[in-house]
């Protein structure tokens, strides 16, 4: 796994593994490009053959699900290049372990043309032959993104957030989920850094009954730089039996905000519906709400018979009534929530979590999801319990109507 634009750097040529052992010469083993997202620089490549079969005590790095909040301590682990300028593949390579701390969050397209991606930016420089080393928190060791080294030569960082961060730099990194869209969309296992899949109990699916499908990797959408005033767009996702999403129905939005989310939501992941213990196809309500701090809240009206969400045949839960939030009074920044709601045969609001915090953002979030309605989920003809995702974009755009 690396960042997609280092293999741009080989102008069409085969790409190799180099193993250094602790006898004998150095060893290498062919790599083959099995899928890349070019849009937000990841890659997934496969050694053949297998460097580790034989008798070898194999260590590896696995997945982190967790959502980055600020302050999060990390590690930085690489080995780079001795000479970065004039680097050669078997010359000695530096081993640096980098700490840091998660100090902001930023959209950027990593390359004209290109779809937003979403970085974390930490407060440790980010070298030349870096990109593409994997970023641990510091306590589990688990992998949560990639070095992203293409803001170097863009105007990524701006001076405002370089300023948040401490003498020693600010890096760039591209979150893991990324990675995690590319293998789930493959059928890719992979080692994941604690036994729960993402937030939720992966011996959950064993029980009698329907659970609806849960979130394993998702992530904000970015906040269309275009838009003078706020927006709404509602998805209804059918999500396969292995946890992919494959149809989209929009429910509700329009331009630009449409196109965003729509590009957004193609990276996510699922934890599958289960009936009886066994994985499913199912449907899950998706809503995303973008609120600037000049505009005062707003209440979608209530309308039944909306002709826009479907009414037979099965469905995710879908909003129905929507509140938008106040933007927080102490607050003059950016901030997204990500909230995953289960929603009962009534269409009442049953539980509430918190995915990704990003305070004070999270408060007024809950605060307005709490006072919405939902249509209730169908499968098979009848209502059901069921599940919503709804993402909370706030931009600060002047000063605050109360």
């Amino acid at each position: 796994m690396t960042a997609a634009h280092v293999l741009s750097q080989l102008h069409g040529g085969q790409p190799y593994v180099l193993l250094r052992q602790t006898s004998g010469p150095p060893r290498f083993v062919l790599a083959t490009l099995i899928v890349a997202d070019r849009d937000h620089d990841v890659a997934i490549l496969r050694a053949m053959p297998n460097p580790f079969d034989g008798k070898y005590k194999v260590g590896f790095l696995p997945l982190a699900y967790d959502w980055l909040t600020r302050g999060h301590a990390l590690l930085t682990a690489s080995l780079r290049p001795s000479k970065p300028q004039d680097a050669y593949t078997l010359d000695a390579s530096v081993d640096e372990r980098s700490p840091s701390e998660v100090f902001d969050f930023k959209f950027s397209q990593l390359e004209k043309g290109r779809s937003d991606t979403e970085l974390f930016l930490f407060n440790h420089q980010v070298r030349r032959g870096q990109s593409g080393a994997p970023i641990v928190l510091a306590d589990s060791q688990g992998v949560v993104g990639l070095v992203e080294g293409l803001w170097l030569r863009s105007s990524l960082v701006p001076l405002a957030s370089a300023a948040e961060s401490d003498a020693a730099g600010v890096g760039a990194g591209v979150p893991i989920h990324y990675a995690i869209a590319l293998l789930q969309q493959r059928g890719i296992s992979w080692h994941a850094a604690s036994a729960n899949v993402g937030p939720f109990d992966s011996s959950a699916g064993g029980a009698q009954g329907f659970s609806p499908p849960a979130p394993l990797s998702v992530i904000a959408s970015a906040y269309p730089a275009q838009s003078l005033f706020g927006g709404e767009v509602v998805l209804d996702a059918l999500i396969d039996n292995r946890g992919r999403m494959i149809e989209a129905k929009v429910v509700r939005g329009a331009s630009p905000f449409l196109e965003s989310v729509l590009s957004t939501v193609r990276t996510w992941s699922f934890v599958p519906a289960r009936l009886d213990g066994q994985a499913v196809a199912a449907r899950i309500g998706i809503a995303f709400q973008f609120s600037q701090s000049h505009e005062p809240p707003r209440t979608t009206p209530s309308d039944e018979s909306d002709q826009s969400s479907p009414s037979s045949g099965d469905r995710g839960a879908l909003p129905i009534v929507t509140v938008e939030p106040q933007y927080p009074a102490t607050s003059t920044g950016d901030g997204s929530v990500i909230l995953y709601d289960l929603v009962g045969t009534q269409g009442q609001l049953t539980s509430l979590q918190v995915l990704r915090d990003s305070e004070p953002f999270t408060t007024a979030a809950l605060t307005a999801v709490r006072q919405w309605r939902f249509r209730a989920g169908r499968r098979a003809g009848a209502d059901t319990d069921s599940a919503a995702i709804v993402v909370v974009a706030f931009r600060y755009s002047g000063s605050t109507q109360h």
